[in-house]
């Protein structure tokens, strides 16, 4: 007895002193942020844009079209206002950032291999140079600190403790073998008890109306491969998560056709980027005057990168839209339980009591977010249309999800006890409280945010900061963050119509983590 007291006293000091490393790291992650603004403040007058300082490559002399009008394609830049050639006023391309290091043609390729390998949005090139200055307290310790990528860092110590339990070590011969292509049977079918109960569906879904893949940009590239041709256009309200570009483009030639919204109240709009059905319908109809095929609408909800969380009502509305046109509803709710705000709350579409539209409504979903798993490449989607079914299964040999790591998914969803009694409330709790900190400190910085309670971001309105209201501005405020070692990701990469906004991801507390030395204080609004 007195050993298991010692043991305990013992856990509860470690515990102690992890939620303390855990606070330092968080201190010192948001002085960093707020000496790259102090920075950033100083230099703001003597920004350059000058080509030969900062590597910005001129944009083509032609007309920019209208947003409405403006197709979003890999090669394209995301919808801006008025119709100027001033570079100024043009979003970021990638030749921005790597200057005279595009990549080029390649003999041994094809041209279809020279655009995916020449090709590079913004967020895959912070990604890149991320990769390549990882901070590492040891050995790179002026390395650049990640809060670009949205992953969830919060919450590896209740993961490790449950992945390694003995029921997660099970081997048997049919996980080393060739599986159902849609996903394992068993795993399907823990999938569709585990969404029936959390999406609160009226009725129970079915394994067999599951496909299993690895990943949900996997989905994304499958379900346009199969629903759309080449050149065939998928709707998307803008901002959005910018490599669904990538996942529906670089295989299978699918364009994304933006919706437009507003980050300035109006009459009509009550909240900044607010999505309604009626500007659905006008993005639509401007497509159909272009001669553009709009095939499907792609829903996000809980939304990346506002947080915004749809009404059951709203996202009726949606659906009903898509129906009227016969478009496919794919409503990506991969966030759906990252839920945190007391005053937010979550309906998936799988809990309407009737779908306007089941046939062309498919809903997808994975554990990158909700698991904080975002290495363990597991995505769903639930769809009754089992054309689309069928269709998906003879691509999943693509993108397939190892035996083993289907059996621990499946023990990992079965374990009700574990995950709604001590994951789930405790990972919302942890990421509300990492929001209170973040949002506090923009607060005292005079930085608007989006008040949302879903997400690991913050959207932020850091367009104070830059010297004039263009995107090439906001890419010298970007560059300015990985100067200083911190990567964030701004509007442009989300095909945003308003520079300066930039998304904040709050859900890293590495415990030995240090982010250097250089502390540049900032002036507190008065």
């Amino acid at each position: 007895m007195q050993q298991e007291a010692q043991a305990e006293e013992r856990r509860e000091q470690q515990e102690e002193r992890r939620a303390q490393q855990n606070r330092e790291h968080e201190l010192r992650l948001f002085s960093l942020f707020t000496g790259v603004l102090a920075a950033a403040r100083e230099k703001a007058d003597g920004i350059s844009i000058s080509t030969s300082k900062q590597g910005v490559i001129p944009a083509p002399s032609t007309a920019v079209p209208e947003p409405e009008s403006l197709s979003v394609h890999p090669s394209s830049p995301p919808p801006v206002q008025g119709s100027s050639p001033d570079p100024s006023a043009l979003p970021f391309t990638p030749s921005m950032l790597r200057g005279d290091q595009v990549p080029q043609y390649s003999c041994y390729l094809s041209r279809r291999g020279n655009s995916i390998r020449q090709h590079q949005g913004i967020l895959q090139e912070g990604y890149t140079q991320y990769h390549a200055n990882k901070y590492d307290e040891n050995s790179n310790p002026d390395g650049i600190i990640n809060m670009g990528t949205s992953e969830n860092k919060l919450c590896f110590d209740l993961l490790q403790e449950r992945l390694t339990q003995p029921d997660m070590l099970l081997m048997e011969p049919s996980l080393l073998q060739y599986p159902d292509w849609k996903g394992h049977c068993f795993l399907r079918e823990e999938v569709a008890k585990f969404l029936s109960e959390h999406c609160r569906s009226p009725v129970p879904l079915k394994a067999e109306n599951m496909v299993v893949m690895n990943g949900c940009g996997s989905i994304f590239c499958a379900v346009a491969a199969v629903l759309c041709d080449p050149d065939d256009a998928i709707l998307i309200p803008s901002p959005f998560y910018g490599v669904i570009t990538e996942d529906v483009d670089l295989y299978s030639g699918v364009k994304l056709y933006c919706v437009p919204l507003d980050s300035e109240v109006s009459e009509s709009d009550a909240r900044p980027f607010h999505l309604s059905a009626e500007k659905l319908e006008h993005a639509l109809e401007r497509a159909k005057k272009e001669g553009v095929n709009v095939r499907a609408v792609i829903l996000v909800n809980p939304h990346n990168p506002l947080g915004e969380i749809y009404t059951a009502e709203e996202m009726t509305s949606f659906l009903n839209f898509a129906k009227r046109h016969e478009l496919h509803a794919i409503v990506d709710e991969v966030y759906m339980l990252s839920v945190f705000g007391e005053d937010f709350s979550f309906h998936s579409v799988l809990s309407l009591e009737r779908i306007p539209d089941a046939q062309r409504t498919h809903v997808l979903w994975g554990l990158s977010k909700d698991f904080a798993m975002a290495g363990v490449r597991v995505g769903t989607v639930y769809s009754e249309n089992r054309d689309l079914v069928q269709a998906l299964d003879k691509l999943g040999n693509f993108h397939g999800v190892a035996g083993p790591l289907q059996r621990q998914v499946a023990q990992l969803l079965k374990d009700k006890e574990w995950l709604n009694e001590v994951f789930l409330p405790e990972n919302r709790r942890r990421l509300k409280k990492a929001h209170q900190y973040v949002a506090a400190q923009l607060t005292k910085l005079g930085i608007p945010y989006l008040h949302r309670g879903a997400g690991f971001f913050i959207w932020a309105d850091f367009s104070k900061y830059l010297k004039e209201q263009t995107f090439v501005e906001e890419l010298c405020l970007w560059r300015c963050f990985v100067k200083h070692r911190v990567l964030l990701s701004c509007s442009q990469a989300f095909s945003c119509s308003s520079p300066g906004w930039f998304r904040i991801v709050f859900t890293d507390q590495q415990r030995h983590l240090q982010l250097g030395q250089k502390n540049f204080p900032i002036e507190k609004p008065g």
